[in-house]
């Protein structure tokens, strides 16, 4: 979790203001997950803070993982340590603190 926080505070995720009349934050949650290594050892434990996204868009996956397989293509795995969305939004949106 420090981690993840670190990084949001490192690429300013955020602005910590008082809630404006009228308007109503977005929730928030803890996603915890357990990353294995071949052998079945514990790698890692992973947290993401992610926004309670009833009023996003889900992102649609193009690719099939069996297409790489299919197709003869070479395959790498990449584990992402923190992704964020850099472009303007068309509003100003509110989260209540982690």
């Amino acid at each position: 979790m420090n981690s993840e926080m670190e990084a949001l505070y490192r690429n300013k995720t955020w602005v910590l203001t008082d809630l404006p009349p009228n308007r109503k934050p977005i929730g928030n949650k803890w996603i915890y997950k357990i990353k294995y290594k071949a052998t079945g050892e514990i790698e890692r434990f992973k947290a993401r803070l992610i926004a309670k996204g009833y009023s996003q868009l889900k992102v649609l996956t193009i690719m099939k993982p069996t297409l790489p397989v299919n197709k003869g293509w070479d395959l790498s795995q990449l584990d992402i340590n923190n992704a964020f969305l850099y472009g303007e939004l068309d509003e100003e949106v509110y989260m209540t603190l982690p």
